[in-house]
């Protein structure tokens, strides 16, 4: 009901507004149009009700289109793209501001190395070398046997491992007689003193120390020995030079001569061990090779002798290198091979005369009748009277004797040869027959050969298994034979692997402490430590400083730095004042100036429309938003600017203390209890309007998500060139969010080196949901004089360099 009362009070004032009546004289609003306003040629609109509110004569303006962000508020902040690896003037300003961390740092890190140097005992470092021979000098092959050092990395890291060994360490103790040494065996020195102090509260808390006598004097002396020996060894540096194969050996001692004595005898001790190792070795090795010499021996007399037994009881003889049977299938199968050529022979020959009998043709044409010497002399006898015929035929008739004597004789001819002819094919045939049987006399020996031959196989697998053994073991038995020749020969060419490249001399002076490199490393540490710290101090530093860290942190853009009147070099001339007072009173001041700046955002690109209603919220409370809503407001109205500030904080309402206590304020406006002539107050120092909020209970209703609040807010805009809210810090308060909503843009307050960065995140996530743009964020209570020391901050930085353009 309240709000509607607002509302119709609103509407009403509007009408009455153009009937033209004059507002009464002394009011709090003026009627003119401020000089530093906007379109102040245009007629203003009667907006409120002069009878109700007691306006003057109010501004006419044309009617605005409502306000639209120009391009700038649309886009969404671009950080700055001057992107670099590494800000040297930056680090050069941290380092600068934390100088005394620094010095103190190093300083006392610097004192303890020289104390801790300047207290140590000096010792002296004597250095042996010996080097790793790597050539193979052998002059028989014993590589199977014994053999050098191989030429690798883990050969030679492996003899150093030796050098630094037990074994060595116990030979040089024994040697020197290190075991009486008070520097290695302090019960060498008689009657030790109790341990006193810090040292010996400690040792009294140790478990397990009991006293010498409550143990076995054996034991006893063998811990002694142990912890000699330790201490020996805990003195002892074996490293080797690079790549190559030559170890340094060296030894500490707070005596230069027994430095270099122990040196040389690690560096001669590992060489008698080398030495003593391999000749254990081929002792070892001769004794076994002789056991198995032995045993091998009688071995392959017994499996020679198992073989040949087999042999003879299976007939398996050899000539030549092959079994008899063998010999004897090799030959059948060569014969047998001949004897089926000259069977395919016959054959063949047999088939082409049948084939020319078949055929009807003579069989004078066989190449056997061809070759027959009967044959051809029959032929010839035939010939002969061939020709006597045909001359008695010229001369004498068929009937005569002579011929027929002739045809007699041709006849028998004839019969001759064809009996001749008959008796050819028949010895074809026999010769066929003749081969066709010495093959099947072949085949039949053969297989019985074949026979005879798998019999042997069968016997030949277990001869050739007793063979295989009888020569492994006489291979075996071949080789201890050479090896246990080559060891009676190796013991006398036995040598180390490794010889003494140069032995350790008395060193002049002490290797320990080095104070030059002590000092050295002292300052490095005391430098690194005060890099430390001030990177600690700088993480632990967790507020906003500059510019560069609201793009960065916040994404947003600076809109300026505000100088703290109360320290650096605003604070003597500023004493005992109010920010807000010393602007009034230094209006061309440093400080005056950064609130120029914030009004000059606000009115840049006023070709696009003029945002009319400024919100000012923060992160968390005390960040100086309400001291910047003052200031922003007065150095306005300072400028010709019609201005009003409305404390919307309803629950501390800071900003209503600059003003006389009334009845009538903001939250009785909206609830209908008061008119909002009489609310309206008017700043003392400045033509400047302040709507607070009265009394302290503010009351619990939620006034400013209402028509009423929207409606006031939109009336106002008609008549006065900005209003600024004064808001409560938008993390705690969610009216905050509404109050900013009907704003035309909003800024973001935020304490020089105080506001905490996630609170300042949090608040920028609640602004970026709201419709209303941000415009930046404006760094307050900066002290001028430490924020060189941070680095320069664009053109809000130079206030300290800049003091002739400035007043104060």
């Amino acid at each position: 009901m309240n709000s509607r009362r607002v509302v119709h009070d609103f509407h009403e004032a509007r009408s009455e507004a153009h009937t033209g009546s004059e507002a009464p004289a002394g009011s709090d609003v003026e009627t003119a149009t401020s000089p530093g306003g906007i379109r102040r040629d245009q007629p203003q609109e009667d907006t409120y009700h002069q009878r109700q509110q007691g306006w003057t004569a109010p501004r006419q303006e044309a009617p605005q289109a409502p306000y639209a962000p120009y391009p700038a508020f649309q886009q969404p902040f671009q950080p700055s793209g001057d992107n670099v690896l590494i800000d040297l003037p930056l680090l050069w300003a941290i380092f600068r501001r934390r100088l005394g961390l620094f010095l103190g740092g190093a300083i006392t890190v610097l004192a303890l190395v020289m104390i801790f140097t300047w207290q140590i005992t000096p010792k002296y470092a004597a250095h042996a070398t010996v080097v790793i021979d790597s050539r193979q000098k052998q002059v028989l092959d014993y590589s199977a046997m014994i053999s050098g050092l191989p030429a690798d990395s883990a050969s030679v890291d492996t003899e150093v491992q030796l050098i630094k060994s037990r074994a060595i360490a116990e030979r040089v103790t024994e040697k020197l007689g290190l075991y009486n040494d008070p520097e290695f065996n302090p019960a060498a020195a008689g009657e030790t003193k109790p341990a006193g102090g810090i040292k010996g509260f400690i040792k009294g808390l140790m478990p397990g120390q009991v006293e010498k006598d409550a143990v076995d004097p054996q034991l006893a002396e063998r811990l002694e020995q142990e912890g000699t020996v330790n201490a020996v060894m805990g003195k002892l540096s074996a490293t080797r030079s690079g790549l190559t194969y030559m170890i340094d050996i060296g030894y500490v001692s707070t005596n230069p001569a027994k430095a270099a004595e122990i040196a040389n005898a690690f560096a001669d001790q590992y060489l008698v061990h080398q030495l003593e190792a391999k000749f254990d070795f081929i002792q070892r090795n001769r004794d076994t090779l002789n056991e198995k010499r032995a045993q091998y021996q009688d071995e392959v007399r017994a499996a020679e002798a198992k073989v040949e037994a087999y042999r003879e009881a299976n007939g398996l003889f050899e000539s030549e290198g092959a079994s008899l049977t063998e010999q004897q299938i090799s030959d059948l199968n060569a014969q047998l091979i001949a004897q089926r050529a000259d069977l395919a022979e016959a054959r063949a020959r047999l088939n082409a005369v049948r084939n020319e009998i078949d055929n009807g043709r003579s069989a004078d044409t066989i190449t056997e009748v061809l070759g027959s010497q009967v044959i051809s002399q029959l032929r010839a006898e035939m010939a002969s009277l061939s020709r006597r015929k045909s001359e008695l035929a010229t001369r004498y008739g068929p009937e005569w004797p002579e011929m027929q004597k002739i045809e007699r004789e041709e006849s028998d001819l004839q019969n001759q040869i064809e009996q001749e002819i008959t008796r050819i094919v028949s010895s074809i045939q026999n010769e066929v027959e003749i081969a066709r049987q010495r093959v099947l006399a072949l085949e039949e020996s053969l297989s019985g050969m074949r026979g005879e031959l798998a019999t042997n196989n069968k016997a030949l697998v277990e001869l050739r298994e007793l063979e295989r053994e009888a020569e492994a073991t006489r291979e075996f038995y071949e080789q201890i034979l050479s090896r246990t020749k080559q060891v009676s020969e190796q013991e006398a060419l036995t040598e180390a692997d490794a010889s003494i490249a140069s032995l350790a001399a008395i060193p002049r002076a002490p290797a320990y402490p080095n104070k030059s490199l002590n000092m050295m490393l002292g300052l490095i540490m005391g430098g690194a430590f005060g890099l430390f710290l001030i990177v600690l101090a700088e993480v632990f530093d967790n507020g906003i400083r500059t510019g560069d860290d609201i793009e960065r942190v916040l994404g947003t853009q600076m809109i300026t730095t505000v100088p703290s009147i109360s320290s650096g070099i605003f604070a003597a001339k500023a004493a005992g004042m109010k920010p807000e007072d010393y602007l009034v009173e230094r209006p061309m001041s440093a400080f005056a100036e950064a609130y120029r700046t914030i009004r000059s955002n606000i009115l840049i690109n006023r070709d696009y429309g003029r945002p009319r209603v400024v919100a000012l919220s923060s992160a968390v409370s005390g960040e100086g938003k309400t001291v910047s809503a003052m200031c922003l407001g007065r150095i306005c109205a300072i400028s010709g600017d019609k201005v009003l500030v409305i404390d919307c904080d309803v629950r501390r309402h800071i900003l209503s203390g600059s003003v006389n206590e009334t009845n009538a304020g903001l939250m009785e406006v909206l609830t209908g209890k008061a008119k909002l002539r009489e609310a309206i107050q008017k700043d003392p120092r400045v033509n400047m309007h302040i709507l607070p909020v009265s009394g302290d209970d503010p009351g619990k209703e939620d006034v400013f998500n209402t028509t009423a609040f929207r409606s006031m807010i939109t009336m106002l805009k008609t008549k006065y060139d900005l209003i600024i809210l004064d808001t409560a810090p938008v993390n705690a308060v969610a009216d905050t969010r509404t109050i900013i909503d009907t704003a035309d843009i909003a800024m973001l307050v935020v304490r020089w080196r105080k506001t905490p960065v996630r609170a300042s995140k949090a608040a920028m996530k609640v602004l970026n949901k709201l419709k209303t743009p941000l415009l930046g964020a404006i760094l307050t209570q900066v002290d001028t004089k430490a924020q060189g020391a941070y680095g320069y901050d664009g053109s809000y930085g130079y206030y300290a360099t800049h003091q002739k353009y400035y007043h104060d």
